[in-house]
């Protein structure tokens, strides 16, 4: 997502930047990095911004230089209601991030609804209001078949403590080379069409 913001898409100072779904705002330092000002808004009641599905956000129309949206999307039953709401407050010139699964295990919080693909996921934002500028594949099938192994090693191992504090470092080292190769190694027609993660950038329109 950095190199997204890095590529002119960043709210500058004293912008807005909505981050629609923050959880506990692992994004807020990179978000606010300009010196733009980050709502964080949630289901959680204790978020900054309190939300309720299927409600209008509380906060103004067109009132953000950018909407972000990281790995909210597959938990989201009513995707007009979301997607409106992240068209709703962009400004006219603002742009929406969003990333959200390709391929991924099943991680309810507190529900997991979908996953897509490239092109299914570009229809799906572009039927709701926007153009979707530029999406791109992050972790292909090879990497991603490498990253369930390593989750599931892990899980194993948190039940063997004599054996985990040795173990895992090293192997979660190995796994994290071996996709980095593997990632080199396919090619990016598959990388692009078959990956973990898909990074959206989107104008409303």
């Amino acid at each position: 997502m950095q190199a997204e913001l890095d590529a002119g898409i960043a709210a500058a100072a004293g912008e807005t930047v909505v981050d629609l779904g923050c959880g506990n705002m692992p994004y807020k330092p990179m978000l606010e990095a300009s010196g733009a000002r980050y709502l964080g808004c949630d289901i959680d009641a204790t978020a900054p911004v309190p939300i309720t599905p299927g409600s209008p956000v509380p906060l103004a129309d067109a009132s953000a230089k950018l909407v972000a949206s990281f790995q909210v999307l597959e938990h989201v039953w009513d995707l007009s209601w979301y997607l409106g709401e992240c068209r709703r407050l962009l400004r006219p010139d603002g742009h929406l991030l969003l990333s959200t699964h390709g391929t991924w295990l099943y991680h309810p919080h507190p529900t997991d609804f979908r996953r897509w693909t490239r092109d299914g996921l570009t229809q799906e934002i572009e039927s709701h209001g926007f153009t979707v500028q530029r999406i791109t594949g992050i972790m292909g099938p090879l990497a991603w078949t490498t990253q369930f192994r390593l989750l599931g090693y892990r899980e194993v191992l948190r039940r063997l403590p004599v054996v985990r504090n040795t173990v895992l470092p090293a192997l979660t080292i190995a796994m994290n080379v071996r996709m980095e190769v593997e990632d080199l190694i396919t090619p990016e027609s598959i990388r692009q069409t078959n990956a973990s993660v898909y990074v959206v950038v989107a104008r409303p329109r």
